[in-house]
């Protein structure tokens, strides 16, 4: 089966000269749930922005980023837009209309669904995330954790096969952390969770990536690598609370 997201070989340094990402590779197949960390600097949200063409690679012949097949470029990136999803860190970045339900309207506005059906799709939505009857709410009047589920049900209004989250629980409180990973947990389609909150990728994500100053230093089943303190620790992290129990193999 061909993966849904494939990335070979991607390099990307920023105007200043910064290499954000030295030959990164790898491939998710569909329904995944794969856990990205690494130190501040690693290159995460970097890597993220290219996953839906926010941030476009210099085209070289030998760098490719595909989804569902294909390479993304300016022929086809809004295909490449409606099929991945990305939750950005701050919520505020993607809230900026007076009512939830003007928010969550938007993307279903941009594929040209009818108003009707946006009304019944908004409704259902904001079911699955939590929050019914928010349609009337100010989203700058919400609490974190409403305004991060707002930002959700905008994307998965718009039925992507790919939902791609940036510390999606940074500024939760400890209630909204396990209700955002219950949350995460019921939604099917394939997931990449870009995360300093370890336990969170302990829950959710069965394969783990580390990366290191814009490098892949480590893929593979989660709970292998997490409970590796020695890779933590070099890498700049910490071992979970949850898995101190366990012992890696020498």
């Amino acid at each position: 089966m061909n993966p849904i997201i494939e990335v070979k070989d991607l390099s990307f340094s920023y105007h200043d000269g910064t290499k954000a990402l030295k030959g990164v590779s790898f491939s998710i197949s569909e329904g995944e749930c794969v856990g990205l960390i690494g130190p501040n600097g690693a290159g995460k949200s970097t890597l993220i922005l290219h996953l839906n063409g926010l941030l476009p690679e210099a085209k070289h012949n030998h760098v490719s980023v595909k989804i569902a097949g294909e390479e993304i470029s300016k022929k086809n990136e809004n295909k490449v837009h409606s099929l991945v999803g990305v939750l950005f860190q701050n919520p505020d970045d993607q809230l900026f209309c007076p009512t939830v339900y003007e928010d969550v309207a938007f993307g279903p506005r941009q594929l040209g669904v009818n108003e009707e059906d946006i009304r019944s799709m908004i409704c259902k939505t904001l079911e699955d995330v939590g929050i019914p009857g928010f349609e009337n709410r100010s989203p700058h009047h919400l609490s974190g954790g409403e305004k991060q589920r707002v930002c959700l049900a905008g994307l998965l209004v718009c039925d992507p096969k790919i939902l791609v989250l940036d510390e999606p629980t940074r500024d939760l409180d400890p209630r909204g952390r396990r209700e955002l990973s219950e949350l995460l947990h019921k939604i099917p389609m394939t997931k990449i969770i870009a995360s300093h909150d370890l336990e969170l990728i302990v829950k959710l994500c069965k394969r783990t990536i580390i990366l290191d100053s814009g490098k892949i230093v480590a893929d593979g089943n989660t709970i292998e690598l997490l409970s590796n303190e020695k890779l933590m620790i070099e890498h700049g992290l910490e071992k979970p609370h949850s898995l101190q129990h366990i012992h890696p193999h020498n």
